[in-house]
């Protein structure tokens, strides 16, 4: 099953346009699988996908945030014009981003492919928000004004 896995997963990083970039030794793929945490720098899940918020109200489509790997951060949803920040990766498990002038600190709890836990330092308080790749194709629907 092991090697089932790891053509999954080369799979898919073809998908996302990193294959190219993914010219290790056939000794660092084999210990791929264990270093999975250390976060290795060509393989950040949190860039380039559209994070939809999952734990926002049921009955409104979530806002959405998109990583790029330029230091932008795209922020939109179907009720607000989008907003463009930057963003930093502060530590491997740390990111921040600029938000009318107020830096946001926020943890990252749990990252995969399809699902991403943000903690966010706002005062004293920690708000949690959930997060999963959006899926295609996708449109706003008619929103009540």
């Amino acid at each position: 099953m092991g090697m089932d896995t790891k053509a999954a997963i080369l799979a898919l990083l073809a998908v996302w346009g990193v294959g190219a970039a993914s010219t290790a030794p056939a000794t660092a793929q084999d210990t791929e699988e264990t270093t999975d945490d250390a976060g290795d720098d060509g393989e950040n899940p949190l860039l380039d996908r559209v994070w939809v918020r999952a734990d926002a109200d049921a009955n409104l489509p979530g806002p959405m945030q998109i990583f790029l790997e330029d230091g932008t951060l795209v922020t939109d949803s179907c009720w607000e014009t989008y907003r463009l920040s930057k963003w930093q990766q502060v530590s491997a498990n740390a990111i921040s981003w600029d938000e009318d002038g107020t830096t946001i600190n926020a943890d990252i709890a749990l990252i995969s492919p399809t699902e991403l836990v943000l903690n966010l330092k706002l005062g004293n308080e920690i708000q949690e928000q959930r997060f999963v790749v959006a899926t295609t194709p996708y449109v706003c629907p008619d929103m009540q004004k």
